[in-house]
């Protein structure tokens, strides 16, 4: 879909963080969390289109929608974790349940669907994840069988069971993924069908404010205009087409609730006292619990908004890239809300203080979606074959350009970032002449490694850029800064641990050690406490304590 106006985009984003500051205080999330509640009210005035319609993004303007892009999306989402995760959940359930539409309908069925949803403010699901299969998609047991009528297809018959799907209990629409005698499709499910039952509302670790809930199908009958796209078979590839794109919302929320924790460690730590000075002036705790999550963060934030421009500018396939945003955005998230409590010390433990929340919350993200380890596998799977393809030239043709941005632009962390993909194309071409990518440990951790890479590379390219994107806090001295300290981080993990790693499988690394190219990458790290100072400093100026 084309991207909103950066002035409706604002209107949006302002009339969000209003209607939260009025309506939405700390007490009353921290309330419906230890009641775990939905807070029913608050998502009908986030649909209601008096006050936001915020379900409107993901419906185009021709069926009474306002068309958001990606980018959009992942600013509202953004803005969404850092009011409460749980609701965000529950508005993204929403987005994620339109998916199919948008992706696999027909004509008349997204005019009659998603009219509906725009027009009466339907909460929506996506009932995809089963007990037993969880995100594997190809093993689903919910049958759709053949209903005929004078021996011509009249609908389906579904029978099944789906868990853990976000608004399962409260939505009015269910796009609910089935085997067909065809193979995997989409349907449309109502609410009120006979047959179709919603569990309770789950006791959760964190989101207690969204509901998720488990769905009992027994024999439902949909007419076969329910059949997403009137084609059996085409589920699975309608379910990858928005990977890329669905995984961008996710990161935004790991950005959103990791930097929602972060702000709170950073204004603490200008009131709070310690041995004759605030904790912001102390290297040992901004250093250590500060300054890493919020370069971290920011290096997810330009690979984020980069991926989303590109999904905006019509690329299709970027699987690999939706996987490398909401891996790194969702895990340096979670670090940082884990280390806002430590910041916070006892206080940061207590129920009192939202971080320990965040914290609960946040963990889901490296969950739904694609946990962590799933991600770690797609984006190995996915630059493999990249490697393979070009025969080595990948990462290198991606380092040769990071010495361009460099010799124009010497400031944003380019030699360090060219280092690290260098390593990483050595890395990756002895793992292939040992035949060490049968051990699973080695494809995790090249999953991990490869993302810290291309993150280092995005950001340096980010950061060299004129002007900044809307979303960054931060002048260029100090977005520069941050891109220097990850492309250095980068290039000494990449080294060292990709070195170890082939070492400890391999029996001979050849000359891996020259190639990695050790010296250098230990030559880059010079300055990299001037930048953390700056940084520290830099951020002390943006967060100001309130």
């Amino acid at each position: 879909m084309p991207s909103m106006d950066t002035i409706s985009r604002n209107l949006m984003l302002d009339s969000l963080k209003d209607y939260a500051k009025k309506n939405i205080p700390y007490d009353f999330i921290r309330e419906h969390d230890q009641a775990n509640e939905f807070p029913d009210k608050i998502l009908k005035d986030l649909y209601d289109h008096s006050i936001l319609g915020i379900h409107l993004l993901m419906v185009p303007e021709e069926y009474g929608g306002v068309s958001g892009g990606a980018y959009d999306i992942y600013r509202i989402c953004e803005a969404l974790a850092r009011i409460d995760l749980g609701i965000a959940t529950a508005v993204f359930a929403t987005f994620l349940g339109t998916d199919p539409l948008n992706v696999g309908g027909t004509e008349d069925q997204k005019k009659k669907w998603l009219e509906r949803i725009a027009k009466e403010n339907l909460m929506v699901a996506y009932a995809a994840t089963e007990p037993d299969a969880g995100s594997d998609l190809v093993n689903l047991r919910t049958r759709a069988e053949h209903v005929l009528k004078n021996g011509e297809l009249a609908g389906y018959r579904i029978t099944g069971n789906k868990q853990w799907i976000s608004n399962g209990g409260v939505a009015d629409l269910y796009t609910v993924l089935a085997l067909a005698p065809g193979g995997p499709c989409w349907f449309l499910v109502e609410r009120n069908m006979e047959g179709f039952a919603p569990g309770k509302h789950e006791d959760k670790h964190g989101i207690r404010l969204s509901n998720t809930a488990a769905l009992a199908l027994d024999n439902v009958y949909v007419p076969k205009e329910n059949l997403i796209g009137e084609v059996e078979g085409q589920g699975l590839l309608q379910a990858q087409a928005v990977f890329g794109y669905t995984r961008v919302m996710v990161a935004a929320f790991g950005l959103g609730a990791g930097w929602e924790a972060l702000e709170h460690a950073i204004r603490y730590s200008q009131q709070r006292i310690q041995a004759g000075g605030p904790l912001s002036d102390k290297q040992g705790y901004t250093h250590k619990l500060i300054v890493p999550h919020a370069v971290r963060l920011e290096a997810a934030r330009a690979y984020i908004e980069e991926t989303a421009n590109r999904l905006d500018g019509g690329e299709h396939g970027l699987q690999t890239e939706g996987a490398i945003a909401k891996y790194s955005a969702t895990e340096s998230g979670n670090k940082a809300a884990e280390d806002a409590i430590q910041a916070l010390g006892g206080y940061g433990y207590t129920r009192d203080f939202p971080v320990e929340k965040i914290k609960r919350d946040v963990k889901i993200t490296l969950i739904y979606e694609g946990t962590s380890e799933v991600l770690e596998m797609t984006i190995y799977r996915g630059r493999w074959q990249e490697h393979l393809k070009t025969r080595g030239r990948y990462y290198i043709d991606m380092a040769d350009r990071m010495e361009s941005l460099h010799d124009r632009n010497p400031e944003v962390g380019a030699r360090a970032a060219s280092l690290a993909l260098r390593a990483l194309a050595a890395v990756m071409e002895e793992c292939r002449l040992s035949k060490l990518t049968r051990h699973q440990a080695v494809t995790f951790k090249l999953g991990r490694l490869i993302a810290m890479c291309e993150l280092a590379c995005v950001f340096a390219g980010a950061s060299a850029k004129q002007s900044y994107s809307e979303s960054v806090r931060f002048d260029a001295q100090g977005w520069q800064a941050m891109a220097r300290i990850f492309a250095r981080d980068a290039a000494l993990q990449m080294a060292t641990e990709g070195l170890a790693m082939v070492l400890g499988f391999a029996e001979d690394a050849g000359n891996l050690a020259v190639a990695v190219d050790i010296e250098a990458v230990q030559a880059v790290q010079k300055g990299m406490m001037a930048d953390m100072d700056l940084v520290a400093v830099k951020l002390k100026q943006t967060f100001k304590a309130k």
